[in-house]
């Protein structure tokens, strides 16, 4: 815990000359790989659920690995991942978690670079059911899945209890704020540094160090990322040192379902893996077309298990 909490925060205004509003960060463009790749494990150490550090700074205990199609998850649950986060936080070193699920593994397969975004984040963290069912088959089980969209509510607590400050960024205009209003009215004493939602074109340079100024302004502990994927997973990577901040992680929809401009599953069909399947009946010319592409990776996948196990 802090030696001293930082005073409950207003909304951070706009640093000058950065634009209005929405996803984008920089293209990445890599020739697809084969699946049998992607299966691949990467070279990922399993780490073992010990403490380690470097010189004065805090220690940090980091979870042992699970590889599942090519990449190699947490074996954690939503307790362990926010305890991690507060260790990360109090160290103060530039970090960041990806969280995971099936179209993420479907595009790291196509695309090289997120092979590296995923080997230089603290944790990969499993938010997808295919991913945790098929971990089931190993000796190493993870134990949950760690839904993007749970964990953003489990960072504010967080926040509200430590002191940690949170900035929102990305996202369609006003969705941010709203998405910080909801979680100040579970949490009033929820710390939040700012909320910025860029504009839907590519950046200029000026404009991109502006943004990073203002968040490094703000005294960021934690910032949430919601550039949709791997947009904002690939510009982490690309900024995370340079912003400075201990925390950073692309939470996708999550700022949606806070703001009610999205409409999160039932507890239910969510506890039968079938939330794709809820939202693409809700937004199907948007998401049905990506959960198709989705289906046939998990087929190929699956088959590619077979194969091996048949030799």
């Amino acid at each position: 815990m802090r030696a001293s909490f930082l005073p409950n925060s207003t909304f951070l205004p706009t640093a000058a000359g950065m634009p209005g509003n929405s996803p984008f960060s920089p293209q990445a463009s890599a020739a697809p790989t084969s699946l049998e790749d992607s299966v691949a494990p990467l070279v990922f150490p399993v780490i073992e659920p010990t403490c380690s550090g470097l010189g004065e700074l805090p220690q940090i205990c980091l979870p042992e690995t699970v590889p599942v199609w090519g990449t190699d998850f947490a074996r954690v649950n939503m307790a362990e991942v926010v305890d991690i986060a507060n260790q990360i936080i109090m160290r103060g070193q530039p970090s960041y978690f990806v969280t995971a699920n099936l179209n993420y593994l479907m595009l790291a397969e196509r695309n090289p670079c997120l092979r590296t975004v995923n080997r230089d984040a603290a944790a990969v963290l499993a938010d997808g059911y295919p991913i945790v069912m098929r971990s089931r088959c190993g000796v190493d089980p993870l134990p949950e899945r760690v839904a993007g969209a749970d964990l953003i509510v489990e960072l504010a607590r967080l926040s509200a209890t430590q002191g940690h400050r949170i900035y929102f960024l990305g996202a369609a205009p006003g969705v941010a704020d709203a998405a910080a209003t909801e979680l100040r009215r579970q949490f009033p004493n929820v710390q939040i540094s700012g909320c910025y939602s860029p504009p839907f074109r590519p950046l200029s340079d000026e404009e991109n160090q502006a943004m990073l100024k203002n968040i490094r302004y703000a005294k960021t502990d934690i910032l949430l990322v919601a550039f949709g994927q791997p947009k904002g997973e690939l510009w982490i990577h690309e900024n995370y040192q340079k912003l400075g901040v201990p925390l950073s992680i692309q939470l996708g929809a999550s700022f949606d379902f806070l703001a009610g401009t999205a409409q999160r599953a039932p507890q239910i069909v969510q506890q039968l893996g079938a939330e794709w399947l809820y939202r693409s009946i809700l937004e199907p010319r948007r998401l049905a077309p990506r959960y198709a592409k989705n289906i046939l990776f998990l087929a190929r996948a699956l088959m590619y298990d077979v194969k091996q196990l048949l030799g």
